[in-house]
């Protein structure tokens, strides 16, 4: 007997050309003001609500940062243990987060990355962009570092057909910009699913907590317990993903999680398929236990449709709406 187990890191383009949804909407009591919730290989919406609505998604917006570094890293071959300098950085990014940076101060790139996905720092985020952003762009000129490095992010977010998203920092801070960034709980599960397709992204959001060690401007060197935001992790499978908080946003969590592979036998072959769920909960004001209830209805959901032959139904059409 020959046993086949199914490639299902997809594509972008095939992962937006399968994006289903079986329109029911969870019947329960849910705060949140937009939810979504998926299966991970095909795209396929198990439950939602609001869920092309326009939002502010905080540090969910740190998932894209995280994501278009260990891209840019794959493609050119760029080293994750090289060093980053802390740039300039306005004091409102710091916002009582644990590791006390100072311009001038240095962390590798993978260390920058833990700090960004696990403890949501946003000034590890913001020299990640710095960083990568003057690699791209050249010169000297911050200001056009960070433009290349965010331009990159809606690159991503084109590429994934997220149409209801703008990014305009890699930190999610909302209230330093003229403008205001948005992003949809649909929008978001691509970007989440995406992000967890990567092998180290995955590896990364999974950890509970990570020592880093911070080289200061003055050669000294100060290590830091970071400790992951995500209280859900380890609980019910989940491995993932990022929590995100503002006054505008509310509570906003991804989280994801698999199961044990389904098995089927056709003829003399048995196909093994992953399973594996995304929920984002968005604007909520108790994240944490509407996203694990979502997830317990989303594998009810799950089990009925593979039960019924995984059948496709094809999401109303809707335009993605420039500006605001």
């Amino acid at each position: 007997m020959k046993v086949t187990l199914r490639n299902f890191i997809f594509t972008a383009a095939a992962f937006s050309a399968a994006f289903y949804s079986n329109a029911t909407l969870f019947a329960g009591d849910i705060s949140a003001e937009a939810y979504i919730v998926i299966d991970h290989h095909s795209g396929h919406v198990l439950k939602e609500f609001n869920s092309n609505k326009k939002l502010q998604v905080a540090s969910l917006t740190k998932i894209a940062t995280a994501a278009v570094v260990l891209d840019w890293a794959g493609s050119t071959g760029q080293n994750l243990e090289q060093l980053a300098t802390v740039p300039a950085f306005r004091p409102e990014l710091a916002g009582g987060q644990g590791i006390q940076w100072a311009p001038g101060d240095r962390a590798t790139l993978k260390e920058l990355l833990y700090a960004t996905l696990l403890q949501s720092d946003n000034i590890a985020a913001e020299t990640l962009a710095s960083h990568v952003g003057r690699l791209l762009s050249g010169g000297n000129d911050p200001e056009l570092h960070s433009i290349s490095f965010v331009a990159q992010m809606n690159a991503l977010a084109r590429k994934l057909d997220m149409p209801n998203t703008r990014f305009l920092n890699p930190h999610g801070l909302e209230t330093l910009e003229r403008k205001l960034p948005y992003s949809s709980a649909e929008d978001i599960a691509k970007l989440s699913a995406y992000a967890m397709s990567n092998p180290g992204f995955l590896f990364i959001v999974s950890q509970r907590e990570r020592r880093i060690t911070v080289q200061r401007g003055d050669g000294s060197k100060s290590q830091y317990k970071l400790l992951n935001t995500n209280q859900l992790i380890g609980k019910n499978s989940i491995d993932g993903l990022k929590t995100g908080t503002t006054k505008r946003a509310g509570e906003c969590l991804a989280i994801s999680a698999a199961r044990s592979p389904e098995v089927r036998k056709e003829g003399d072959n048995f196909y093994v398929t992953p399973r594996r769920l995304e929920v984002v909960v968005l604007g909520s004001s108790n994240r944490f236990n509407e996203a694990q209830e979502l997830l317990q209805e989303g594998w009810a959901e799950h089990e009925s449709w593979l039960a019924a032959g995984r059948p496709e139904t094809p999401r109303p059409q809707r335009r993605g709406i420039v500006g605001n």
